[in-house]
C-alpha cells in the first residue's frame, strides 16, 4: 500500500512557488484548509491565482493572503465578506473573475474528469457571458465554459487514511471533493489520520488516487463566518 503521509503543512507544500494556481476548498470559513493557508502565508509566495468559492474574511482564511498581497487573481463565486478584497478590486490591485456558484463547481469537476469544456445556461445574457461562445439547445441558449485546473489543490477533510482516501463531514464537504480531483498535486489536511483499511469504503468521498500528499492538521479554529442567534425570549 502506498503511503502518502507527510509530516506537516511545510512538507506538504514543498515546491510551491510564485505565480502558481491554487484551488482551495471550503465554503465561507467551513471546510477550509487552515494549516495550508498558514503555510502559504509563512512562505510568502506571491502572484498567486486562487480558485475558491470565496475569499475568506479580512483576518482569516484567504483574507490573510490578500492582506499580504500574495494573491494576483481570484476566481470565485461569492466575495461579500471581505473588505480588503473589495478595496483591492476597486483599486485595480486584484484581478477577479466572478463565476456563478454552480458553474464554478462544475468547472472544477470537469477539470478532474478530463472534460475540457461544457455548456451551461447560467450567465447567458449577462456580463458573465461576454466574450464566450454560446449555442442553442432545444430552444434555450447556453454558454461554453472551460474546465479549471490547478498546480496545487488544497483540501480539508474530517478523516483520511495513509493511502489518501478522504471522508468529509457534513457541509464541510462543499467544494473539497471537486477540487481534490483537479490539482496536479492535491494536498489533503485531515482532522484524523488512520491506517489504510480503517475507513469504510462505502463512506469515502475522495478516493486516494487523487491525493498525492496527506497530513494530520492541528489547532483548527473552525470560525463561524456569520453567527445568527434568536433573540432571548
Amino acid at each position: 500500500m502506498i503511503n502518502k503521509v507527510v509530516a506537516d503543512a511545510q512538507a506538504a507544500l514543498q515546491g510551491l512557488t510564485d505565480g502558481m494556481t491554487l484551488m482551495l476548498g471550503g465554503f465561507g470559513l467551513c471546510g477550509i484548509p487552515e494549516n495550508a493557508i498558514q503555510e502559504i502565508l509563512r512562505l510568502g509566495v506571491k502572484n498567486l491565482t486562487c480558485i475558491s468559492n470565496n475569499a475568506g474574511v479580512d483576518d482569516f482564511g484567504i483574507g490573510l493572503l490578500l492582506q499580504q498581497r500574495q494573491v494576483r487573481k481570484m476566481i470565485s463565486s461569492y466575495v461579500g465578506e471581505n473588505a480588503e478584497f473589495e478595496r483591492q478590486l476597486l483599486s485595480g490591485e486584484l484581478e477577479v473573475e466572478l463565476i456563478p456558484q454552480g458553474t464554478l463547481a462544475e468547472r472544477c469537476r470537469a477539470g478532474g474528469a478530463g472534460i475540457p469544456a461544457f455548456y451551461t445556461p447560467a450567465g447567458y445574457g449577462t456580463e458573465v457571458g461576454e466574450g464566450k461562445e454560446s449555442r442553442e439547445f432545444n430552444g434555450k441558449m447556453y454558454l461554453l465554459e472551460t474546465a479549471l485546473h490547478a498546480d496545487y489543490a488544497l483540501v480539508k477533510a474530517w478523516k483520511g487514511d495513509t493511502a489518501g482516501n478522504l471522508i468529509y463531514k457534513g457541509t464541510a464537504r462543499n467544494f473539497n471533493p471537486m477540487m481534490a480531483t483537479a490539482g496536479k498535486i492535491t494536498v489533503a489536511e485531515v482532522e484524523e489520520l488512520v491506517p489504510a483499511g480503517e475507513l469504510d469504503p462505502n463512506q469515502i468521498h475522495t478516493p486516494g488516487i487523487y491525493v498525492q500528499r496527506i497530513f494530520q492538521g492541528k489547532d483548527y479554529e473552525k470560525r463561524i463566518e456569520q453567527r445568527t442567534v434568536r433573540a432571548a425570549q
